[in-house]
């Protein structure tokens, strides 16, 4: 297969692709539902991961392509033993060809670059759609087992949807569909329907902590308080980790202690160095913080509190500026028009000072009414 290696939107930056992951942690449930199937000779043909990002679902994919397309072909007169793990031997040719992307039986769809500007594009465009069916038309190799990767299937355009769901109604034989969905309900209901599903979890601390240090991620950060702000997600976590996520959330507590008065300087030094066009991915995780600290108000005015702080002194902030359910309902309708807002604002290009300024404004605002009552 061909595919462009510089260009990985299915990797996250500071950590392995998924295909050259070799542990997984914390979704033992999904993998022994695959492999009863498997060994039961009810190997259905196409496969929908879910789950948040970031918790394993594209290194669960990757491991079910490498371990079926390592399984020798049946011969017909003795069954083969029951496979008791997705284990495939280091050593073993596929893992090598498939680490390489040059695997002749396996096909990976995801969004590629554009052959006439040369970007990267957001989506999977129907084009690779054609490059599949076109792939699905040939023999396999050695007769074998082929497997398709769709990483994620969430960014298909409409055309290349409806050409995937043509080839799930007719699915060439001992041909096997992964596809990875953070958000499986925005897919076409026909899509789903051809699919069995194995839903990831979001995983819990010490295996969140098992699996950043696989992947040579060290921290200091405990735990239990990346797993809160994480929400379990492995890549998350490693996103946070990469931009400092854990000190901008203390940094977050900090002023909306000072609620109704919030530092105007403090809240301005949290976009130091990110513009319009620099410091993106910083924006993003700023803006992904602010998100979870309204979410974590809302949960704990209505009575469900996270089950730890996620930095020094948040129980206290929650306890104040969250105390009842009318509390609750205020922060739900913030954290909704909030994010729209920002949301809106980065499309459109706003400054990105100007916005944190006014979700700030929003918040000291609605701090006020609440402990005004």
């Amino acid at each position: 297969m061909s595919e462009e290696t510089q260009y990985e939107p299915d990797r996250v930056e500071g950590v392995a692709h998924p295909r050259l992951t070799r542990a997984l942690y914390g979704q033992s449930e999904a993998e022994v539902a695959f492999l009863a199937a498997y060994n039961s000779d009810t190997l259905h043909h196409a496969w929908l991961l879910t789950g948040p990002r970031g918790v394993g679902k594209a290194t669960l994919a990757w491991r079910m392509a490498r371990f079926l397309l390592s399984q020798p072909a049946a011969d017909g007169m003795f069954g083969a033993e029951p496979a008791s793990s997705l284990d495939t031997p280091e050593d073993h040719p596929v893992v090598h060809r498939v680490a390489a992307l040059g695997e002749p039986r396996l096909f990976l769809m995801r969004p590629g670059v554009n052959p006439s500007t040369g970007t990267p594009r957001r989506d999977i465009t129907v084009d690779q759609s054609r490059k599949l069916r076109d792939f699905l038309h040939l023999s396999a190799a050695d007769g074998g087992r082929r497997v398709v990767v769709i990483d994620s299937a969430d960014q298909m355009n409409v055309p290349a949807a409806n050409a995937l769901l043509k080839l799930l109604e007719e699915p060439p034989a001992l041909t096997t569909f992964l596809l990875v969905s953070h958000a499986p309900a925005t897919l076409l209901p026909t899509i789903r329907s051809r699919c069995r599903t194995l839903a990831c979890r979001p995983l819990a601390p010490d295996d969140l902590a098992s699996a950043l240090e696989r992947a040579g991620l060290s921290t200091e950060v405990p735990a239990l308080v990346l797993a809160e702000l994480a929400s379990g997600s492995v890549g998350e976590a490693a996103r946070l980790l990469n931009e400092d996520g854990p000190a901008t959330y203390a940094r977050l507590v900090k002023l909306f202690e000072s609620c109704p008065d919030m530092d105007r300087q403090a809240l301005l030094s949290l976009t130091n160095g990110i513009t319009v066009a620099a410091g993106q991915t910083r924006m993003d995780i700023l803006v992904r913080l602010i998100e979870l600290m309204l979410s974590r108000l809302a949960r704990h005015g209505a009575g469900a509190p996270p089950q730890s702080e996620a930095a020094r002194g948040e129980a206290q902030l929650l306890a104040r500026l969250a105390p009842d359910v009318e509390a609750a309902r205020r922060w739900a309708a913030l954290h909704q028009a909030a994010i729209a807002r920002l949301d809106q604002g980065r499309r459109v290009n706003l400054d990105p000072s100007a916005l944190i300024l006014d979700t700030g404004a929003s918040i000291n605002d609605t701090g006020r009414d609440i402990l005004s009552r």
